[in-house]
């Protein structure tokens, strides 16, 4: 949703800010990682939406929730997001951070989607692959969709790669319908 994408991109800024000025890139995902969690469960969902909390009382239950010890600045970050009623953009706000700070360690995401389940040996060949071609760190998250028959669907950014079966199987039908 382009709103919450827009409403979260100052709070996700400035937390990489300051992330950055610190050289605390790695702990504040991590913080991030799991605020974005508590936010996002369903429990937690439906007490916004459902409870008229205060301010204080709904700062303490969503701290308590919280997985791990946070820093002062993470709690000043959370009561923040309580005071304007910004608590629901936890998730887009991590999403936004991870992608200034893999912009800023020279890391790119990249979804690989394969048949089978790949062994561990070949999903590092085919990383170290991409890296060579993208001149970047990959990030790799892999799927399995067996309906691609064998091979593999990479896309990285806007650029996607498809060895796939499936993939050659719908060009060969494009190819002959268009003949």
């Amino acid at each position: 949703m382009a709103e919450t994408a827009t409403l979260a991109r100052p709070y996700a800024e400035a937390v990489f800010r300051l992330a950055d000025a610190g050289a605390a890139l790695s702990a504040w995902s991590d913080t991030l990682r799991n605020l974005a969690q508590v936010a996002a469960h369903p429990d937690m969902q439906e007490c916004l939406a459902k409870f008229d909390l205060t301010a204080s009382q709904l700062q303490e239950l969503f701290l308590s929730l919280c997985s791990n010890e946070l820093s002062a600045e993470a709690k000043n970050f959370v009561q923040l997001l309580i005071e304007y009623d910004r608590l629901t953009l936890l998730p887009e706000i991590f999403d936004q951070f991870e992608t200034l700070k893999n912009e800023r360690e020279g890391v790119v995401d990249a979804q690989i989607t394969t048949a089978f389940a790949l062994e561990s040996a070949q999903l590092a060949s085919l990383v170290a692959d991409l890296e060579k071609r993208f001149k970047r760190k990959i990030n790799p998250q892999v799927n399995v969709d067996t309906d691609l028959i064998g091979g593999v669907r990479v896309v990285v950014g806007d650029e996607v790669i498809d060895g796939s079966v499936r993939g050659k199987l719908n060009a060969m039908a494009a190819g002959l319908l268009a003949s």
